[in-house]
Parts: C-alpha cells; sequence; structure tokens
C-alpha cells in the first residue's frame, strides 16, 4: 500500500525531514510506502488533505522558542474534518548557510519568519545591520543563494547539503534545547486511519469560539476541566477574524476523547461555548534528525 503525505516544501525543510522520519516509521511499522509531496506553504499542505488531493499532511503546530505556529491554526479551524493522527516531536538546529567569506559581507539573511525568531539574539549580536526578510519556507532562498555573496540563509544542514552550499555558522538558534511539534493531520472519516499503526493516545486537541465576550465567558469551559481533573497541556487564542477583540482559543488536553472525564467535558462544552471543534486523540513520537 502507498499512500501521499503533504509538507511543506521545497525539498531540505525541516517539515521535509519529519515527514521523511515519519514515512520510514509507517514503512517499518505497518508496511505502508509513503510518496512525498512539498508545497508552498503550511496552509496549502493542509488544503490538500481536506481536498483529498493527499491521505495526509505533516504540519509544525508549535515550537519551544516561538510558540505557535498561526497558519496551522488558523488553516485548522477553517477547514473542516480534519484529524490530528500523531504528534512528532523534532530537535531544530539552525544554520546560516552563506557562500559569503565572513560575516561582515553579509547584507541580507532570508528564511522562514520563524526561523528568524528563533534567531534574534545571535542575528543581533552577530550580524545587525543586516536585512532580515521572510520567506514560506526556510529553504526557498537556498536554490540563488550562491549567486550573490552578500546574502545567507538560515536551514537546517542538510538543507545546506542538498544545495551544496557551505554553512558559514554553526547551530545559531538562540537556545540549545529548540524542538518543534509537528501533527499528522488526515481527513476525519479517512479510509487510511484503519491503515496506520495503533497509538495509545495520551492526547486531545479542540477549539472554540465563545458566544459572547462577557466577564467569566472563558472560565465555564475551563472550570469544566478543572472539576473533571483534566489537565491543559496548552491553551491558545487567536483572533476570530470577524471582529477586534473577539478570540477562538486552542486547548490541548491530556486525556483521550473516548474516556468518561472527556465525554462528559466535552457535552458540557456544548452548553457554553459557540461553535466547537474537536481534531482527535493521538499519541506522541519523538523523532530522530539522523536521516540517511
Amino acid at each position: 500500500m502507498t499512500i501521499s503525505i503533504a509538507h511543506l516544501g521545497p525539498p531540505g525543510t525541516y517539515a521535509e525531514q519529519v515527514t521523511i522520519f515519519y514515512a520510514k516509521w509507517l514503512a517499518e511499522n505497518a508496511g505502508i510506502a509513503a510518496n512525498l509531496c512539498p508545497y508552498p506553504s503550511i496552509a496549502q499542505s493542509l488544503q490538500a488533505v481536506s481536498r483529498g488531493q493527499t491521505h495526509l499532511a505533516v504540519v509544525p503546530v508549535e515550537n519551544s522558542i516561538e510558540g505557535s505556529v498561526t497558519m496551522t491554526m488558523d488553516s485548522l479551524w477553517q477547514l473542516d474534518s480534519l484529524q490530528i493522527q500523531l504528534a512528532l516531536v523534532m530537535p531544530i538546529v539552525h544554520e546560516l548557510i552563506s557562500g559569503a567569506a565572513s560575516l561582515d559581507a553579509i547584507k541580507t539573511v532570508y528564511s522562514h519568519p520563524q526561523a528568524l525568531a528563533q534567531c534574534q539574539r545571535w542575528l543581533g549580536e552577530f550580524l545587525p545591520n543586516a536585512q532580515l526578510i521572510p520567506r514560506n519556507s526556510t529553504t526557498e532562498a537556498l536554490q540563488g543563494l550562491e549567486q550573490d555573496l552578500t546574502t545567507a540563509a538560515i536551514a537546517s544542514s542538510r538543507a545546506a547539503q542538498i544545495y551544496n552550499l557551505p554553512i558559514l555558522a554553526n547551530n545559531i538558534n538562540d537556545y540549545p534545547e529548540n524542538c518543534t511539534r509537528f501533527w499528522v493531520i488526515s481527513q476525519a472519516q479517512a479510509d487510511i486511519i484503519e491503515q496506520l499503526p495503533l497509538q495509545s493516545h495520551s492526547h486531545t486537541s479542540i477549539a472554540f469560539s465563545l458566544p459572547a465576550n462577557i466577564p467569566g465567558a472563558l472560565l465555564k469551559p475551563l472550570q469544566t476541566f478543572a472539576q473533571l481533573g483534566i489537565n491543559l497541556s496548552r491553551i491558545e487564542s487567536r483572533p476570530t477574524k470577524r471582529s477586534l477583540g473577539e478570540y477562538l482559543f486552542f486547548i490541548d488536553l491530556e486525556a483521550e476523547s473516548s474516556t468518561p472525564q472527556m465525554k462528559s467535558a466535552l457535552a458540557e462544552l456544548t452548553t457554553c461555548t459557540e461553535v466547537l471543534k474537536t481534531f482527535g486523540s493521538y499519541g506522541v513520537l519523538s523523532v530522530s534528525t539522523q536521516l540517511n
């Protein structure tokens, strides 16, 4: 059996790296082969699953330094019938890639906004005058990098190898314990779900909007979890995009949705939220960065 997996491209991104790991894990644990399908953005990767163009997508959701990946969260809310199958946690090590002879020659640095933010202290110290330009991915700017020796990009050592480019500075992320959590996403009722390896479901992710911005509106949902003894591992707000001051709330819970406590909590939430979306229960897998 062969499936297709969407991820943020072009080749050499961290999303591709974690997808390769997941594809190998599928082959070893379920005998499933995978074709990797790069897309120009995270939103397009999720849209590919929603439209049935690919079976799965692997997308970043949270970084230990810079927090949530808002494009993932917004796309999950906007697209219907998507479900999380697995969380993949991968260490992230950034390199400064450039053909410049020294840091003094660099005038421009390109990368994904998350990568630029994860290296902002290093950039402020060693490249204080360089212009920082965001790109859709960490590897988008690498293809033309060797033609301009005043430019650099922040990406992985694997990306430097793929594009045969020199690394000017190693391990430039501001904090050594830098990691990103990715989600494996499918359609909620997809046939492929039955073929995926079974994992213990330790987490459930939901999102909801509130019927009115009044005192205690958020307290009621949170009290529900507290009273039932369900721990929250993450809570994040995002604008509804309808009106200033209106928010959606994304919550990760340390419980499986099929437990009596979670069933009671979700039933209670329907009485105090405007729209409630459950993205499913899933396990967490640590990712090795050693790829052949």
